[in-house]
């Protein structure tokens, strides 16, 4: 016999050797093909020994090397024997860049792969968006409290220094934004009813018929009668309404409250001495 027809042989009886013992093992390709995670065009190339259409000589040897394991065969001798058919044949499969291939499960990420790999990129989204989003500042709402106080204590303290007016027009100014009043008269007329601005000022008709207010926010309303400032209406934030507001009354409030801030003391007479217009206790009898 010829050494090209022993060569040949060789070629043809390595793919042989695989399909007969995947036939004796009673699997089918695409069993072969789910064990070995090899596409199943491959396998058919494999069994008919055409190596020229696998992408190189290291996917034909190690190929063949794995369908033999499962199909009960000597993986290193099929090995040997793929290696001396490609040398005696002189085929030197190309080497290409492989393409991805639906059918090759080897290629095929696993539903749980996929899976795990979707949760991970919602949770880098999810930290991006905790740790890389501005951060919102929220108003000092506490901040307001000790200026609304000191700004009416401000008022407060001038009116106690100051001597007291003597009448003159009425003013009331707001020292914050927003700040909610009502003037009316004594019939009901009213006068002015708004939210004032912050540093907007209400001089109080001197021909009102005893002029009122109506507000929610008298702690954040100055006064000043005749260009003096009085007292505040309260000094706190409540509801007030009905309020005087002629000069006589901001001013006899002022002049009512200074008694009030002083306690009370009471002299003691002697021991023992009678009350007046009274008589003196009777002595117990022994």
């Amino acid at each position: 016999m010829s050494e090209e027809l022993e060569q040949e042989q060789v070629v043809v009886g390595v793919g042989a050797q695989i399909r007969a013992a995947r036939e004796r093992a009673g699997m089918s390709l695409a069993q072969v093909a789910a064990e070995t995670r090899i596409a199943q065009r491959h396998l058919e190339m494999i069994e008919a020994s055409d190596f020229d259409g696998l992408p190189a000589r290291t996917y034909a040897v190690g190929f063949s090397r794995s369908v033999a394991k499962v199909v009960g065969l000597d993986p290193a001798e099929i090995a040997t024997q793929v290696r001396a058919a490609l040398n005696a044949s002189g085929i030197e499969p190309p080497r290409r860049l492989s393409t991805y291939e639906p059918a090759d499960p080897a290629r095929v990420p696993s539903a749980k792969l996929g899976w795990l790999m979707a949760l991970v990129a919602v949770a880098l989204l999810v930290a991006a968006f905790i740790f890389l989003r501005p951060a919102a500042t929220l108003p000092e709402l506490t901040e307001d409290k000790p200026q609304q106080a000191a700004q009416a204590a401000k008022p407060a303290a001038a009116a106690a220094q100051a001597p007291a007016p003597q009448g003159g027009a009425v003013v009331f100014t707001a020292l914050e934004p927003g700040i909610w009043v009502k003037f009316y008269d004594g019939a009901g007329k009213q006068l002015l009813q708004k939210e004032m601005a912050k540093d907007e000022t209400f001089t109080v008709p001197a021909d009102a018929q005893d002029p009122k207010v109506w507000t929610g926010r008298p702690d954040a309303l100055a006064i000043t009668v005749g260009g003096r400032a009085v007292a505040p209406l309260a000094d706190r934030q409540r509801i007030v309404k009905d309020v005087p507001v002629t000069a006589e009354a901001l001013l006899a409030r002022g002049q009512a409250a200074a008694p009030a801030a002083a306690p009370a003391t009471a002299s003691a007479g002697p021991a023992g001495a009678a009350p007046a217009g009274g008589t003196a206790p009777a002595t117990p009898a022994r």
